[in-house]
This record gives structure tokens, sequence and C-alpha cells, in this order.
């Protein structure tokens, strides 16, 4: 048995945020019932306590692993290797595409499964093997990777966990499983509200935010929390009015370790509606828009592209240098089918740029103009690739530099019927994570760029400045 241990890397926190404090009825109580010495004392004693976890308790224990069930096809169009982490008839699916799905040294692939006995699952990259999380308290949910080590972050409940894995693996899986511990820390949790989005790490992997909603106070609106991973501490990052809510979608810059993004809501879905040229950026009720960034020194959401009336702005992910990349049209938007581009949004400038052209003409079905327009869109982390998925199942490729588009893998949906690919990235820029149903079920895809691309897109040398690999 081969031993290997995966660590989760633990940062301090900048304390230099925007806090917001809820001091509750009690504090009410207690301004009129004690002398004002008093009071002074225990509302501090009070405050460090409630924003100052205590050490939490670890607890270890093995995880069930599965054999192996994965397929391996190549792509006829392509060429490109295509590897079914799973096969079995029940519904398995990639995590959200602006997640981490991979671990920090890429040793585990999680997805979610609809099996029996499945929920939060994990693919060994070493051994083909499935992992199940599971905990005696009950199912994970939310998951992401860390973004740096080689923790697993996941809701359960209320509470926020770590889980940190030790793999033995097995020179033989098929004939005895690896054996795979999880040591589970609660980071901490919370005391009212629903969390409403996948968990997401900042890039210096320090910090987790995630949205919250379904307060006890109804007429309250949802709100962006962090929570500190070394701490446990939780900070208010900003609330928004309810209504119009908000349209989750909570994550952070992939290089800044202050900004986080959320999708507004406005009156007509991912659809603008009239551009209220009058309003502020920083006016959220009134501008009604989707692409919304804060920075967590100030706490106050700033609207980063004032799309047009009519104009589609959905499925945002960050990208390199700050920017963010989503998939959307012009005003108005043609009908009955879709005009959707993947744009590149430089968020301190507001210029956009087209990175992935989508196509539109008057004769055009719905499904026809469906496979050369795009729906979700994530850039690998060294700026090299972005990879858009459409209607059709189809996996596109865009080099970063140049936009030139190279068609990586096709059909991995039917027009119309089932889940999105949702395409996500590894850590390296080499592989591809979606979900897939061209084996008749759906299941979780990993394409790998050709090598040969790889070289090409690597080679080019061009423009006034030096080359950055």
């Amino acid at each position: 048995m081969k031993r290997y241990h995966a660590r989760a890397v633990a940062g301090r926190q900048a304390n230099d945020c925007n806090e917001h404090t809820d001091p509750g009825m009690i504090f009410d109580w207690l301004k009129l019932s004690m002398p004002r010495h008093g009071i002074h004392l225990l509302l501090t004693t009070l405050a460090w306590w409630t924003v100052t976890p205590l050490a939490a308790a670890t607890a270890s224990y093995p995880l069930e692993v599965r054999p192996p069930e994965h397929q391996r096809l190549t792509d006829p169009q392509t060429g490109a290797e295509l590897l079914f982490l799973t096969t079995a008839p029940e519904k398995d699916a990639n995590l959200y595409f602006h997640e981490h799905s991979w671990l920090g040294d890429e040793s585990v692939i999680l997805f979610n499964s609809a099996r029996p006995n499945g929920g939060l699952m994990g693919y060994m990259t070493a051994t083909g093997e499935l992992i199940r999380f599971h905990t005696r308290q009950g199912p994970l949910h939310h998951a992401t990777a860390a973004a740096k080590g080689n923790a697993v972050f996941a809701v359960r409940g209320r509470s926020i966990l770590e889980i940190r894995l030790e793999l033995h693996l097995s020179d033989a899986p098929l004939l005895h499983r690896s054996r795979v511990m999880a040591t589970e820390r609660v980071l901490g949790t919370l005391t009212e509200g629903t969390i409403s989005t996948a968990l997401n790490p900042s890039s210096d992997g320090r910090q987790l935010a995630f949205g919250l909603s379904g307060f006890l106070e109804r007429s309250r609106g949802p709100a962006i929390y962090r929570v500190n991973i070394r701490s446990g501490k939780f900070t208010e990052v900003c609330r928004l009015p309810q209504p119009p809510g908000y349209g989750g979608h909570v994550q952070w810059s992939r290089t800044n370790p202050h900004l986080i993004s959320f999708a507004g809501r406005g009156p007509n879905g991912d659809v603008a509606g009239p551009m209220p040229r009058e309003t502020s950026a920083e006016d959220y009720l009134g501008r009604g828009q989707r692409l919304w960034v804060v920075d967590i020194r100030r706490g106050v959401p700033r609207n980063v592209y004032l799309a047009a009336e009519g104009e589609l702005v959905t499925h945002e992910s960050w990208w390199v240098d700050d920017q963010i990349l989503f998939c959307g049209g012009g005003s108005p938007m043609p009908a009955p089918a879709v005009l959707s581009h993947v744009k590149a949004l430089n968020i301190y400038s507001g210029e956009v740029r087209i990175v992935g052209a989508g196509s539109w003409w008057p004769e055009a079905s719905p499904a026809d103009a469906a496979r050369l327009n795009w729906w979700h869109a994530a850039g690998s982390a060294n700026g090299r690739w972005i990879a858009a998925d459409n209607w059709h199942g189809d996996i596109m490729l865009f080099e970063g530099a140049t936009t030139r588009p190279r068609l990586l893998t096709a059909g991995h949906r039917t027009y119309g019927q089932g889940e999105h690919p949702h395409v996500g990235w590894d850590r390296k820029g080499e592989k591809v994570v979606f979900a897939s149903h061209l084996l008749g079920n759906l299941n979780v895809c990993v394409a790998t760029i050709p090598p040969a691309w790889q070289d090409e897109v690597a080679a080019v040398d061009q423009g006034l400045r030096p080359r950055r690999n």
C-alpha cells in the first residue's frame, strides 16, 4: 500500500474589512438593567466571545471507498481523450463551473451523485476508485476544494466543515480497496439563516465566501458572508434588499483576495431591463443589473457592467488579472434564437471584449443557433484557455491570447433535454470537467486538451512585450 497525505493549508485573516454587528435584544435589556461601567465591561466580553470562536475540535474517521467504474473514449471528431469518471445509471454531475472540483494536488476530483448513498463524492485520480463523503451527523453539500492545499470545504446543516484526507493507495484496487481517512474540523456554526450558495475560497486560501438567506426576520434580504478558515470567525460582507434579493453565484476573484462577485437580480431575469443611466453604480436597488463586485474592505456592492435594455448577461466567472468572463448577447436580444457570446470584462476600466463569438441569422432555428452560442464559460488558471459549453453539450476552447476557437469535444447533451455541461477547469490548465449524457445517462466526464494544442499555444510569440508562459 502506498501512503499519501493530503493536508490543508490554513492562513491568517486580514482584519481590515467592514463588519456589521447585530447586538440583539439582550443588549437592549442589559442597557436598562445594569450600571454604565458594568454594561461596558460585559458588552466588551460578549462581543469578543461572539466573534472569536473557541478552537474547534477535530474528528477522524474512514470514508467509504468504492471500486472503479470509469470508462475511456476518444472523441471521434477531435481526437480528444475522454475519461468518464462515473458510469452508473444514476445521475452524477461535476461541481458548478466556477467552483474548484480538483483538490490542490489533483489527487481527487469532487462531484455530486444522486445514487443511493451518494451525495458528495470524489474520484481518486491514481486508482479510479470512488470516495463517498459522509458523516455520522449527516450529509455534506455546497462543497468546494480549497484554493490552496488539499482540504475539502462543505456545509452540514448550518455548520461549515473543513475535511482533510489521508489516502492509502492500493496497488491493485480491483482486488482490494484503497483506504481513505478523513479528519473533520468544524470552522463554525451559524445561529440563523440558510447557506444558499456553494462555498467559495479566496485566492490566498484564508477565507470562504457564501450567500446567506432565510433569516428569522422575513423582511430581511440575503447577505454575503465570509468565514476565516483558521479562526472560524464569521463576518458579514454586505446585505442586499428584499425584494429583489439576489441570484447567487457568490465567488471570490481568482487573483485578488479582497474582491467577491455575485449575481444581481433584475426584473427580467438574465435579460436587462431599461437602462438606468441616472443611477449610481452603487445603487443596487435602482440598477437591477446582473454583475456586481464588492470589496470586502468597504462592504459596498458596485455594478461593474451596465447592460443595455434587452441585453443578455449570464453565468459569470473570474479569470486571470481580475477579469470576469460572462455569456451574453447584444441589445435587443434576437428571437426566437438566442445570441450569446463569451465576453471578458476588465472590472477596473469597464472595457469588454468578445473572446468567443456567438452567431445568429434570421432563418436560424433555436436548435441550430444553439450550436454556435454559449451558456457557461470558465478560464484556465494559467490564462491560456477559455472553455465554453452550449445547449448541445459541445465544449469549445478559445485561446486566451488570440481567441482562436478549437472544438474539444461534442455531443454531450441533447438540445432541450438534460443537465448542462457546466464546464470547469483543473489546476494546471490541462483538463476540463463537465456533465455528459453521451453514454445515455448523466455522468462526470474529463476531457484532456491534446498536448499538441498546448505546445502550439505556448509557442506563440507576438506583440512588443515578452511573452508570458
